[in-house]
């Protein structure tokens, strides 16, 4: 049932995915700060009171762009490793290479992603976050098992890898380097990051 007359109809759990896409729209042309349950109702064609039903409050809203965001990197990176070679170089390129591409195609949702990871109270993307994150680290693991990378806490390699990764990403989304750069500069980064974190 329309919400008034002449409003749009939606199916149970349709509403819900109409009003994230049209907020990851207005995030991606005005930013967070533009973002406004009244204003996705008038751009969905529902009542002012429909999203409630929903999402409590806007920052209920940003949560669960930032909570799908994170499944969506999660797929992204899965869906890499899945079509790369066996061998464990060709695998890292590939993640970080789909990373690198999520994070400067999305990048005002990156930025919600990631303040909202580390908001207080946000156990819901922080549960999301875990697995795109645990992937990556089961990555590295991998790479030390394999005796490419060298022995030690996979964190500590993983984050020079991810700071790396998001240099470059920053870079990109902060119009230093032109995006056409991006692939050219992840397979330097992961050359110079296979020399540098080998075996001893």
């Amino acid at each position: 049932m329309p919400d008034t007359p002449g409003e749009q109809p939606y199916h149970h759990g349709r509403l819900r995915t109409a009003l994230l896409d049209a907020a990851e729209r207005r995030l991606r042309e005005a930013g967070a700060d533009k973002l406004s349950l009244r204003d996705l109702a008038r751009e969905t064609g529902v009542s002012h009171a429909a999203p409630r039903r929903h999402f409590q409050d806007r920052q209920a809203l940003l949560d669960a762009l930032a909570e799908n965001g994170f499944v969506r990197l999660d797929t992204v990176l899965r869906a890499a490793l899945a079509g790369a070679d066996e061998d464990f170089p060709a695998r890292l390129r590939a993640t970080a290479t789909a990373y690198a591409r999520f994070a400067t195609q999305n990048a005002a949702l990156l930025e919600l992603m990631y303040a909202g990871k580390h908001r207080p109270g946000a156990t819901r993307v922080v549960e999301a976050a875990a697995a795109p994150f645990g992937l990556m680290r089961e990555l590295i693991v991998q790479g030390q098992e394999q005796g490419v990378l060298e022995e030690g806490d996979p964190d500590r390699v993983g984050i020079v890898l991810f700071a790396t990764m998001q240099g470059i990403v920053a870079l990109i989304n902060g119009d230093f380097v032109g995006p056409e750069l991006l692939d050219g500069l992840v397979e330097t980064a992961i050359g110079q990051f296979l020399r540098g974190a080998g075996p001893r």
